[in-house]
């Protein structure tokens, strides 16, 4: 019976420290971004940017930041997700096509400008190392490379 109870915890500390050896580099998130990049055809065709002005669009490392304003009381209460029709224009580079889905529901007339951020991880193409990302509401296209 001593023999048996030594086996058993020979392999549960051998499975432990197999458990513990996983690298955190396996997912590949940008911590310094504030949203992530929603992938869903079906989310892409409901959202709406309506009422948002786009001042300026830029990516940084993996981030895409907007500049954004919208009449409200502060801009605190402001709802958004960045969405990804999930399609992707087979050119070189690859082009993929996103929204802003916006929400405001501040009945102020003030105007006020917030910066946010949105992880570009998920629009990534295998096997390619750039993509042209088309922003509606931007009028440029913008290029992420990775």
């Amino acid at each position: 019976m001593l023999q048996f109870i030594r086996k058993f915890f020979f392999v549960l500390v051998s499975l432990l420290c197999f458990t513990n050896t996983q690298c955190e580099d396996d997912v590949a998130v940008s911590q310094d971004c504030d949203f992530k990049t929603i992938v869903s055809n079906s989310l892409y065709d409901s959202a709406s940017s309506q009422g948002v002005t786009f001042i300026n669009a830029k990516i940084e490392d993996d981030c895409l930041s907007l500049k954004i304003g919208a009449s409200g009381c502060d801009g605190s209460t402001w709802g958004f997700s960045l969405v990804d029709s999930g399609a992707v224009a087979e050119s070189f580079p690859e082009q993929r096509y996103l929204k802003l889905d916006f929400n405001n529901e501040e009945l102020c007339l003030a105007f006020f400008e917030r910066t946010i951020t949105f992880d570009l991880t998920p629009v990534r193409v295998q096997g390619s190392s750039k993509v042209i990302l088309h922003v509606e509401g931007v009028e440029q296209p913008l290029e992420y490379s990775y």
